[in-house]
């Protein structure tokens, strides 16, 4: 007990001043395990495939820079100026004939243009979820959108996957356990396209079935579509909007079809959400860049861009081709691994009792750079899980990054074979920052 007139006394000072300020829904926001690993994966030295960064190099950057200065040059005044938060006419548009290459038929007055298809999500999260209320996602997951669900507190509930995507039946089973506890289901949160991070794709014959079981259930769905594209046999499936476009919210992007760094995405959503979505949109940005959007629909009205999304697909196959084989030649056995047919990504399962969060610090000693499984997961699994990015190195480097990676897992399996599941952890040299303090 504190005597008369002497300060009471104080607790351990938090390094934080201001965290008894904070809204409670901040919380739920935590630095995203793949963020963390871009300061060390950026090294030269260290073969990244880890973060899903498209291969800019296949750009014709020559004529992009030119038009970019002519559009300065004659509609600069326009360009930098503010603009609709909805986003410019000519552009929406444009999007409607890229999507109708996925069998939507839509209108431009549907189309809300976004930061990116982030932000997209984002907005979503934000008009349809309240604190508790679930989301249902596959398991595994895009990382961005487990942040955007965790940011507005909604809970996330896993539906397990298999080679041909999302298994209806686990839906199925997922919802009856939602309801069986009173909560809420707002939407079901699917990449139905060469999946991130699984990199698999939802068979079609399974499309109509998922579609229903929602409508059945009510549950919106919202349909992530960044890849689907970038087929590497030139197939391009049926988007879920395209056969039930009164509950599907569409989002799509120009960053792995165009250029990242413009953050150009867009949100397709049924005509009453529009209107919610361009208020959204108001108060987060009062509007998109009109530069951006302006250069990405002069790109559209210039450039071959079919013939460009062709070079990106058969420079993606070639990269996946070399993860695949270095794969098969260098990893141990007890490692399994899916073959994409598009996009970005492999999903490996290393042998039991390696951990690939645990293990990422020596792989990074070792000059590699993964994303661990369990950044993929609301709930703490795919501890055995990894994922490989082959987008953005040569497929020399991704040969190289494969063999030192399987490297790394084989002396795992030894300090694991020989002193248990613990040993190894502590490493010296360089390491992976923690996702608390990148």
């Amino acid at each position: 007990m504190t005597a008369p007139g002497q300060p009471a006394k104080q607790g351990p000072r938090s390094l934080d001043p201001h965290l008894r300020r904070y809204a409670a829904r901040t919380a739920g926001m935590t630095a995203s395990e793949i963020r963390a690993l871009f300061a060390v994966a950026s090294r030269p030295e260290v073969v990244s495939l880890a973060g899903g960064m498209p291969h800019l190099a296949a750009l014709p950057m020559e004529s992009l820079s030119a038009e970019v200065g002519q559009l300065l040059a004659t509609d600069g005044l326009v360009a930098l100026q503010y603009g609709s938060a909805q986003g410019i006419p000519v552009l929406r548009e444009q999007i409607c004939d890229v999507m109708a290459l996925e069998g939507i038929t839509a209108h431009p007055d549907d189309v809300v243009v976004t930061v990116g298809s982030q932000m997209g999500l984002d907005m979503v999260t934000r008009l349809f979820c309240d604190p508790g209320d679930v989301v249902l996602a596959e398991g595994p997951s895009y990382v961005g959108a487990l942040g955007s669900f965790a940011a507005y507190q909604a809970q996330v509930v896993h539906v397990g996957m298999d080679a041909e995507g999302l298994v209806p039946e686990a839906l199925r089973e997922a919802i009856a356990g939602v309801e069986r506890t009173g909560r809420r289901i707002k939407f079901l949160y699917t990449i139905p396209n060469f999946h991130n991070p699984a990199g698999v794709t939802l068979a079609v014959r399974r499309r109509a079935e998922v579609l229903e079981i929602c409508r059945t259930h009510n549950i919106l769905v919202v349909e992530d579509n960044p890849y689907g594209l970038l087929g590497f046999d030139g197939q391009t499936y049926p988007a879920l909007r395209s056969s039930d476009p009164d509950n599907v919210v569409y989002l799509g992007s120009f960053s792995k079809t165009f250029a990242a760094g413009l953050r150009v995405g867009w949100v397709l959503a049924p005509h009453a959400v529009r209107e919610k979505l361009v208020l959204a949109a108001e108060s987060a940005t009062l509007c998109p860049p009109t530069l951006n959007q302006m250069i990405v629909s002069r790109y559209l009205e210039t450039h071959d861009w079919k013939g460009q999304i062709k070079t990106y697909r058969e420079a993606y196959r070639e990269r996946r081709d070399a993860a695949i084989s270095a794969l098969e030649q260098h990893m141990p056995v007890g490692s399994t691994w899916n073959k994409p047919d598009g996009g970005f990504y492999v999903w490996l399962s290393v042998p039991e009792g390696i951990d690939t969060k645990a293990m990422l610090p020596r792989a990074i000693t070792q000059r590699v750079a993964y994303a661990s499984g369990t950044g993929f997961y609301a709930d703490g699994l795919g501890s055995r899980q990894l994922r490989i990015s082959y987008c953005y190195p040569t497929p020399e480097r991704i040969r190289e990054g494969v063999r030192r990676l399987a490297n790394v897992i084989k002396d795992e399996m030894e300090l694991h074979e020989t002193f248990g599941p613990a040993a190894g952890r502590a490493v010296s040299g360089p390491q992976a920052p923690s996702p608390d303090t990148a």
